[in-house]
């Protein structure tokens, strides 16, 4: 089998600028990989969580309840592992993907009170890696960034591009309880946490990266 190495972060937090230094870095050296990002917003499996992101099941997250939001979201990688990458993955290739399962144990996990969380991550580990058959990730690294900060940083990027933001995007206590229940998460499931602002005060993107760089060359040969 190949490897998988997971960047994951709530929204704002600047995982996708480090995926793209990552990647580049890799394209560098000459390394073979491939890139995946989820969710596959153009694709037809991503139909019903394009609804749910939309606000077309409710305005609010909690409209919709963790388990059955996460299948949406599960439908969707499944899809493209039977479809798309799968087969390199088998062969092992390498691949780097924003976001992936481990999403979900972010932002549905801050759906439910925290004695019911494990549970939960139990149910969706099980589900998504041993039941749906999609590979469990070698590597997973947590971009944690407070609240606040992402807020201010979505704002920006929505500003510059014209985005709309989406119904996980809008509440700030909403953001507040995915930083909670992602460092739950890492804790449950072992992954790297990456403090990309200590006391609140912004790292650099070349900082963070340099850590990035010494995570991974720790755990893979590159």
């Amino acid at each position: 089998m190949g490897k998988l190495i997971v960047f994951e972060g709530i929204d704002g937090s600047g995982k996708s600028t480090q995926f793209r230094l990552f990647t580049n870095w890799l394209e560098k050296t000459g390394a073979k990989f491939r890139r995946l990002t989820f969710p596959r917003y153009s694709e037809p499996s991503s139909a019903l969580l394009k609804m749910y992101l939309n606000g077309d099941f409710g305005s609010k997250p909690e409209d919709v309840n963790a388990y059955a939001s996460s299948t949406f979201y599960a439908v969707d990688r499944i899809a493209s592992y039977l479809s798309d990458w799968g087969e390199y993955y088998r062969g092992g290739g390498m691949l780097i993907t924003d976001r992936y399962t481990t999403s979900n144990a972010i932002h549905q996990g801050a759906k439910l009170p925290l004695q019911r969380r494990e549970d939960y991550y139990k149910w969706l580990f099980d589900f998504e890696y041993n039941l749906l058959g999609l590979p469990r990730p070698d590597i997973v690294i947590y971009f944690d960034m407070p609240a606040g900060k992402s807020i201010e940083l979505l704002k920006k990027r929505q500003q510059e591009t014209g985005e709309k933001a989406d119904i996980h995007e809008t509440e700030k206590k909403f953001l507040e309880l995915s930083r909670t229940s992602a460092l739950e998460a890492a804790r449950f499931d072992g992954w790297y946490v990456v403090n990309c602002a200590p006391d609140n005060i912004l790292r650099s993107e070349e900082d963070i990266h340099d850590e990035v760089l010494k995570i991974i060359k720790k755990e893979v040969a590159l």
